[in-house]
């Protein structure tokens, strides 16, 4: 760990303070306003432009040699894989060092054996390297650094990056903080002669966290947790490794003392193997596929005799978002949702629209705009500045898509777009469909690709379209409805209550802003604790209610037992 100041504080303390008992906070601090934190301007002449270009370049030479972090120790298995630029598969960023079940085994011993002293701080300790990381991220270097690796690993236009791996993840850490102490405030009542508490201590044994490739932000599942007092076994999405490395560079940096988060990097079959059937697992949090978390989900049920605690499991999962106009509908809205919210960050994106149910008197001038304005979105490397759309994640994902659209082509279902190409990066055109069938593959599964499927529905057809939308698909994440009449607004809310964990009114079904639009759906979506909440925070937590009597009974015999 680097060995600045206020590193050596922190580590000091906890030295000094693994046998000492858990303080409960006296009273709350206002410590900072949260968020949202704005995204820079990135314009021409400014100094983030600047600073992202040079950090870009850093970025491209380092070559860097990403090891698994197990109790602060650097664990290089020799299983190296590349890091590779999706836009521009033949560049390597470096390689990372794949874990097996041995480093898995060992990341969740360290994890345990710090969990007898970290979850036992003060929580302004705690919290310490978690705000200061945040405040590096805000004003210093690492705001371009952690930017440019998501703009090369992960295929990210430069603002797309910034509000992700600056202003969402600093926004996490403030928010954790902020609800972790709104939670210890909620305490119960007491009488004369007794004092109650609640102890909200963190869970018994390991968090294991497991993130996605899309997001940086979503290093959340580990830090959450932690803020907490909670450690954690760490195992990112495996396209999504030099991320999560600088993010808890970031962290252990600021501070983070050794084996609180524990990073393994690999295949999720093999280390999820280890994790899930441990003893000590506490809890798992997850953001992925649906199929993966269905599979966690068996594992945890299968074991659930062996375990010392019963796991909690906490996840967010796929969605086929919509985007429902009225006939009612401004035009130009809906069609400038439908672009930002299909096309953005190649509609790799869980919330991302890829279902559109438009009236049919709109349909025309509609996919006439559609059209145009998709013809003018710039596909390529996004570390350009005109460019809108960049690669998808990995060519297994490419593949995915190429046979889905090869299919809609050979349907006649293509309105425009329809195209991919994998000689340079793994680029998918953006593209908008139409079917007759309101339950197509096309409208009913998930693919994650820059594609908006269109069902177009007669204007008397709006109650039984209402229907189409709820029960066409298994989720229940993101929705958007677009209507000026305000009577259709309120038909929609209601029949739609359950379709959508995020429900817009007159706006994409993308974007939600932590402490603003509580992100998380249900049905096959996930569980729905909204990440960045203190719904979310409670999950990592077990309460312990105490009661201290003042005036203690020395007779055992109720007043109604006397004669």
């Amino acid at each position: 760990m680097p060995t600045d100041t206020v590193t050596v504080t922190v580590t000091t303390t906890v030295t000094t303070a693994r046998n000492v008992a858990m303080s409960s906070p006296a009273a709350r601090t206002a410590l900072f306003p949260i968020g949202p934190t704005p995204p820079l301007s990135f314009a021409p002449g400014s100094p983030e432009r600047a600073e992202t270009a040079a950090a870009l370049e850093a970025i491209r030479t380092t070559g860097f040699d990403v090891a698994n972090v197990i109790d602060g120790a650097e664990v290089r298995t020799g299983r190296r894989v590349p890091i590779v630029t999706p836009h521009a598969h033949k560049v390597q960023l470096g390689e990372v060092h794949w874990a097996g079940a041995a480093e898995t085994s060992r990341a969740i011993d360290a994890a345990l054996a710090a969990a007898k002293w970290w979850g036992r701080l003060p929580w302004e300790e705690r919290v310490a390297p978690f705000l200061r990381a945040a405040d590096m991220l805000e004003h210093g270097p690492w705001r371009a650094r952690l930017n440019a690796a998501t703009m090369l690993e992960l295929s990210k236009t430069t603002y797309q990056a910034d509000i992700d791996a600056a202003c969402e993840t600093l926004d996490f850490i403030r928010a954790n903080v902020k609800n972790m102490l709104d939670m210890y405030a909620v305490q119960p009542g007491s009488r004369p002669g007794e004092w109650n508490s609640a102890e909200y201590r963190p869970l018994e044994g390991f968090v294991f966290a497991v993130t996605p490739f899309n997001f940086t932000c979503m290093n959340n599942l580990a830090f959450g947790p932690a803020v907490l007092g909670n450690t954690v076994v760490w195992k990112p999405a495996e396209s999504a490794s030099l991320v999560a490395h600088l993010s808890l560079q970031l962290l252990r940096e600021a501070g983070l003392p050794d084996g609180v988060i524990n990073i393994v990097y690999g295949d999720g079959a093999e280390i999820g193997e280890v994790a899930l059937n441990h003893r000590d697992l506490a809890a798992v949090h997850f953001t992925g596929s649906t199929a993966t978390f269905q599979h966690i989900w068996r594992t945890v049920g299968a074991n659930v005799a062996n375990y010392k605690n019963y796991p909690r499991v906490v996840g967010e999962t796929g969605g086929k978002d919509f985007i429902l106009a009225h006939p009612s509908a401004d035009l130009d809205a809906l069609a400038a949702a439908c672009i930002r919210g299909a096309y953005e960050y190649q509609g790799q994106k869980c919330s991302a629209a890829s279902r559109l149910y438009a009236p049919r008197s709109l349909w025309p001038a509609l996919k006439e705009r559609l059209v145009a304005l998709t013809e003018s979105v710039v596909v390529g490397d996004p570390t350009e500045t005109e460019t809108y759309v960049g690669a998808v994640i990995n060519a297994k994902q490419h593949a995915k898509h190429a046979d889905a659209l090869a299919r809609a082509r050979s349907e006649g279902a293509v309105v425009v777009g329809g195209n991919t190409d994998d000689s340079v990066g793994w680029f998918v055109d953006p593209t908008v469909l139409e079917v007759d069938d309101p339950h197509s593959p096309f409208i009913t599964n998930e693919l994650f690709a820059p594609v908006l499927t269109t069902y177009v529905y007669d204007d008397a057809d709006w109650e039984s379209t209402l229907a189409l939308v709820d029960e066409s698909t298994p989720y229940g994440l993101t929705g958007a409805v677009f209507a000026s009449d305000e009577a259709a607004v309120r038909q929609a809310d209601e029949a739609l209550r359950y379709t959508a964990g995020n429900f817009y009114v007159n706006d994409k079904p993308t974007g939600s802003v932590v402490g603003a639009q509580p992100f998380g759906g249900a049905r096959a979506s996930g569980t729905n604790d909204k990440a960045g909440t203190v719904w979310n925070l409670i999950r990592f937590a077990s309460p312990r209610s105490t009661k201290r009597n003042h005036l203690p009974v020395t007779d055992y015999r109720y007043p109604h037992l006397q004669p």
